[in-house]
């Protein structure tokens, strides 16, 4: 269980949760607490959008092509998050590429995000909320 340590720039400590810090920090020990930036999730978040077939960007960002990949600053532009109970909430805006089904794309940015963020922070993601804000012409 969380120790309920919550401050406002951070959203989750795993400071109690021996087992779950075994995964993090590769021992059955726990040595601190381990606390996730809110804009770690929502950098999380974009990186992910933009690694989905169909979309060019998550609107308000630089994050493009390799941009986005490598982590550069503003990944998390265009995207809001928030905890609820001990779940997340994701609402972000995208760019996508004409040509492409936006409910499919949309939602492989949902299941992209969703993923990724478990993944990567092992916290549950309750809802991602994509807002088609822009479409981009198709690439050559």
């Amino acid at each position: 269980m969380p120790c309920g340590i919550m401050r406002p720039q951070h959203i989750y400590c795993r400071k109690c949760e021996v087992n779950d810090m075994a995964d993090i920090l590769g021992t059955n020990q726990s040595v601190g607490e381990v606390q996730i930036a809110n804009d770690v999730i929502a950098g999380i978040a974009g990186i992910a959008a933009v690694e989905v077939e169909g979309i060019k960007g998550v609107t308000g960002s630089s994050i493009t092509g390799i941009t986005g990949r490598f982590g550069k600053k503003g990944s998390s532009k265009g995207v809001k998050m928030e905890v609820v109970g001990d779940q997340v909430v994701i609402d972000l805006s995208v760019t996508i590429r004409f040509g492409y089904s936006i409910p499919k794309v949309s939602g492989r940015v949902q299941d992209k995000i969703s993923t990724t963020i478990k993944s990567m922070t092992g916290l549950d993601v309750k809802t991602v909320n994509v807002k088609v804000a822009e479409i981009a012409p198709a690439e050559d």
